[in-house]
C-alpha cells in the first residue's frame, strides 16, 4: 500500500464563479428573463491560464481555476504547464 495525499474535493460550481464571463448576461443579467446561463449545469472548475490574445510567450503567469466554459474577451486559455 502507498501513501499518496490526500484529494481534494473540488470545489461546486455556482453562478458567483462565472463574473467576468462573456456569457454571465445569461444568469440574470439581462432584461430578457434569462435566469441561468445554458453552460451552468455542465460546467466544472479547472485550472487553466487566461492569456490575452496579444501576449508573445512565454507565457509565465499562474494558472487561475476557471469553470470550463469561461469566455474571457480578448483571451484563450491554455493548460497550466503551457508557456508557448
Amino acid at each position: 500500500m502507498t501513501d499518496s495525499p490526500p484529494t481534494r474535493a473540488p470545489k461546486k460550481m455556482d453562478k458567483k464563479h462565472c463574473a467576468g464571463c462573456h456569457n454571465d448576461f445569461y444568469n440574470g443579467n439581462n432584461p430578457l428573463g434569462v435566469s441561468e446561463c445554458w453552460s451552468l449545469k455542465t460546467a466544472k472548475l479547472i485550472k487553466r491560464k487566461a492569456v490575452h490574445i496579444d501576449q508573445r510567450p512565454p507565457w509565465n503567469q499562474k494558472a487561475e481555476t476557471y469553470p470550463s466554459c469561461y469566455i474571457l474577451d480578448r483571451h484563450v486559455f491554455v493548460k497550466p504547464e503551457q508557456v508557448r
